[in-house]
This record gives C-alpha cells, structure tokens and sequence, in this order.
C-alpha cells in the first residue's frame, strides 16, 4: 500500500511532515523521559485534524511508553501507588469521549492550546507539594478522570497527571515506570474513544504504525543527544516553545 494512502490529504509534503513530527517527539522524548504525544499533537493539529493526529500517535505512543513501563520486578508495587489513578484514567477518557465525541473543530484547537500552556507552566515552575499517603487513592482516582477528559478533549495525557505522580516521590527510576504505565494506560484508553467515535479504525492503525519507526529513531537520536546536552538547558527551550505554540493554537482556534 502506498503510504500516501494512509494519511488524510495524502500529499508528499504532508508525509514528510508526519514523519519530521514524529522524529522530532521521538527526541523530546529521548532526552527529558516524555512529550511523545504532546509535541506530536502540537505540530500536527497545525496540519490536520486533532482526531486525524491524536490516531496517528497511538501506536508510537503504546509502545515507547510500554517500553518505559519496565523493569517488571518493580512495576506490580508502583501500579498499587497509581491503580486508583489509572481506573481514573479509564473512566474519565470513555466517558470524556462519549460526552466531548472525537477531537474536532476550533474547540479542540482551544482546548489542546490550554493544555499546552498548562503543561510548560509546570515544567518551567516546579515541583508540586507531597501528596500525603492517606489520599494518594482518592486524589489519584480524581487526578486521573480529570487527566482523561482532558485525553479525550486534546490527545495530550500529561495533564494533571504527571504533576501529580511527580508529587509522590517514586524516586527518580520510580517517577520514570510510573510515567510509562500511566502514559500507557491512557494511550489505551485514547485509542478506545476515538474507536467509539468511529474515529480510530484499520486505515488509522496502518498509518500509526507507520510512524513507530521516525518515533524509535528520533528515541534513539534524543538519548544521544541526552549525553552531549544539559538536559536543564534543552527542557526550558523546550517548555517555552511549548508554550508558545500552546498559545498560538488558543488564540487560533478563539478567533477563527
């Protein structure tokens, strides 16, 4: 099959495009642990429909964040921490997708920007405070149904999430795991809302996987980059460009 066939508009310069997105995300991620599907998202709602771009990151998505989700001896005691959180997850992105539909119109582009701009607001600020162990079930159920419509409304799944998983102090490798399931879980959940909106289907999962390859090589690229950069450096540039493009696509989809 032609892989011009498989993205919407079907142009050379629209492949070319994907596929620099997708290698451009890979890095981020290689070099800071995460924003796979936010830079995707990002870039791609420039070009295409956020519903078209939220499919196409599912497969890159899944299975560098399964591959995050390691080593198997710890995984079982941080899902216990994150369990009422992940159950959040799931029930906040269906029931987002069933009362939002597929991401689509100039409310997604509203809606993706203010993501945006919440997310670098908390890369660029800090640390949230502790959560204390008592509430973590409670907290976690809320923090993740809100992170699910937010999944569901934009295709980006950071928010409030990782501010809040940071905020149990997991311990570095911990926070990392504990990113990967959760990134999992709602990349899981994203694919089974767009499908109830008819919105994921054969044609959107060739064309995913078709982008795993740029999404593993900019990976690879990014943790190259990781040893030869200030990860400090590189994240700040990062998070304000986010923000940036965050508020351009508000504005954007405020004035249209």
């Amino acid at each position: 099959m032609n892989p011009l066939d498989l993205l919407p508009g079907g142009t050379p310069a629209l492949l070319a495009t994907t596929v620099a997105v997708f290698v451009l995300a890979g890095v981020v991620k290689g070099v800071v642990g995460l924003g796979l599907p936010t830079i995707s998202m990002a870039m791609l709602a420039l070009v295409m429909a956020p519903a078209q771009a939220a499919a196409l990151l599912i497969v890159p998505s899944l299975i560098t964040n399964l591959w995050q989700a390691r080593p198997l001896p710890t995984f079982g005691q941080i899902l216990r921490r994150i369990g009422a959180m992940q159950a959040g997850v799931c029930v906040g992105t269906l029931a987002g997708a069933l009362w939002l539909g597929a991401p689509s119109g100039h409310w997604a582009s509203v809606c993706l920007g203010l993501a945006l701009i919440a997310y670098a607001a908390w890369g660029l600020l800090g640390s949230p405070p502790a959560v204390p162990p008592q509430h973590e079930q409670a907290l976690g159920a809320v923090v993740g149904a809100i992170t699910g419509v937010i999944t569901a409304a934009t295709g980006v799944f950071v928010i409030p999430a990782v501010p809040y998983l940071q905020a149990l102090n997991l311990g570095k490798d911990g926070l990392i795991q504990a990113m990967g399931i959760s990134f999992t879980v709602s990349t899981i959940a994203l694919a089974a809302g767009l499908w109830l909106n008819g919105g994921y289907n054969a044609g959107a999962a060739s064309a995913s996987m078709l982008m795993l390859l740029p999404a593993l090589i900019g990976m690879a690229l990014g943790q190259w980059l990781r040893n030869k950069l200030s990860a400090r450096t590189f994240k700040l540039c990062f998070m304000i460009s986010l923000a940036l493009l965050g508020a351009y696509q508000a504005v954007q989809g405020w004035t249209a």
